[in-house]
């Protein structure tokens, strides 16, 4: 049934950089989107900490610090949450739904935590939950995947979902830079807070790729089933060596499936072929590549993250669930009907780019190569430099199981010829 008088009021939680950008779009482009939305849309109220604030950018009789008023009102039947984090946003949108109001959030950590939850609520409820925003910003990733791509297979999703951390990654490797000045400069100029933690030690892209991992596979994926690793133990000579060897680094959320048909969802640092499409994608723009069984191979690519561009992904939300109101319709629903397992770190297939520091005398190679042949890891290619103190071993190897490739690494430490193990690092792709 339409909406009485055929429009639409619309409560937010929160105002910061995105939620001030959403309610000024909404507010300058109010015909336009009403037209395409096909009832008028009025903003009417916005849910901050402290209305006599004036960083909001919009009028004071909008704003209310009551939040949940604005999930508890029947005159508002839609809401949008930015406002992050876990709580209160998991129980004000609860609440909404439960209120018979659709949601629209671009809370990504939430929903990888307790999407189930929230998925529920929204389907007891006869309502939508729409949540594009949630990764890769104004890129449209999650309803193709949703929806688009629906009558395919997918097979793999890989991609930056981090543009602080591609930032980073791409002023060492144009630049020369060590990663504490790489980082120092992303927060200079606003592409990294003050504590980098959730993006450097890869938290942030964890939950997006539980959140790409669970539509493109059709299965409940949760952060907790997410391995990852973070670039800040990345330095200057693993960037200078993948350079070297034509390759660059760049920290890639992959999800894809095992020969088991269990999911492998993992986050970590990775060398990539300078040819890939992923290795041209600089400072902190995201992109997503998809591989499917019909559609073949795709790439999304766009600005990740931003006031303005994480607004327009909202606000096509906005637009898609006041259409669904106006018509009496709902959109997608939860699919996890294929249910398959987690797979564990080591059961997935990778290749290691690994940096030995060795002693320079006879014998080092072969012991080096009776360690790979014992676990039944293949070697692709060996490099040599430096002598004396200084000598270095640069190893490729074959695809192998993650955990011969780990069990390889940790004899290798214990090797009297090695000295250390500089580095280790995945490799991703055709090289």
């Amino acid at each position: 049934m339409s909406p009485a008088n055929n429009s639409l009021k619309v409560g937010m939680l929160g105002c910061g950089v995105v939620g001030s950008q959403v309610a000024r779009l909404l507010i300058e482009n109010k015909d336009d989107l009403s037209s395409r939305a096909g009832a008028e849309l009025h903003l009417t109220k916005v849910g901050v900490r402290d209305t006599k604030s004036k960083k909001y950018g919009i009028k004071d009789e909008l704003l209310t610090s009551d939040l949940k008023s604005i999930v508890s009102d029947p005159e508002i039947n839609l809401v949008i949450e930015v406002l992050g984090g876990i709580e209160p946003a998991k129980e004000l949108i609860l609440t909404a739904l439960k209120n018979g109001k659709s949601v629209v959030t671009a809370n990504k950590a939430l929903l990888a935590k307790h999407g189930a939850e929230l998925y529920a609520a929204a389907d007891s409820a006869n309502v939508d939950l729409y949540y594009e925003a949630a990764v890769a910003g104004a890129i449209p990733i999650l309803r193709p995947l949703r929806e688009s791509l629906v009558g395919d297979h997918v097979v793999q999703v890989m991609g930056i979902v981090n543009g602080t951390t591609n930032y980073i990654l791409t002023k060492m490797d144009e630049n020369g830079a060590a990663f504490a000045d790489a980082l120092g400069e992303a927060q200079k100029l606003g592409f990294a807070e003050a504590d980098p933690t959730a993006d450097v030690e890869g938290i942030d892209a964890a939950a997006k790729a539980a959140i790409l991992a669970s539509l493109a596979f059709h299965s409940r994926v949760t952060d907790a089933d997410v391995y990852r690793e973070g670039i800040s133990k990345i330095t200057a000579t693993d960037v200078k060596v993948a350079k070297a060897m034509d390759l660059v680094i760049k920290l890639l959320a992959i999800a894809d499936v095992t020969d088991g048909g269990a999911i492998a969802v993992r986050v970590h640092p990775a060398l990539i072929s300078r040819n890939h499409p992923l290795a041209s994608v600089r400072d902190s723009f995201n992109a997503v590549f998809v591989q499917s069984q019909a559609a073949g191979q795709m790439m999304f690519y766009g600005r990740g993250a931003g006031g303005e561009p994480t607004a327009s992904a909202i606000l096509g939300d906005l637009v898609a669930v006041a259409r669904h109101k106006v018509s009496g319709g709902l959109g997608p629903r939860e699919s996890d009907y294929a249910d398959r397992k987690i797979a564990k770190i080591g059961d997935t297939q990778t290749r290691y780019l690994i940096r030995l520091n060795v002693a320079d005398k006879p014998g080092v190679l072969e012991s080096v190569a009776h360690v790979f042949a014992s676990h039944q890891v293949s070697i692709q290619t060996v490099r040599q430099s430096g002598a004396g103190d200084k000598a270095e071993l640069i190893v490729m190897t074959h695809i192998s199981s993650e955990s011969a490739l780990s069990a390889t690494v940790n004899e290798l430490s214990k090797l009297d010829s090695v000295t250390d193990v500089a580095s280790v690092l995945r490799v991703e792709g055709e090289i």
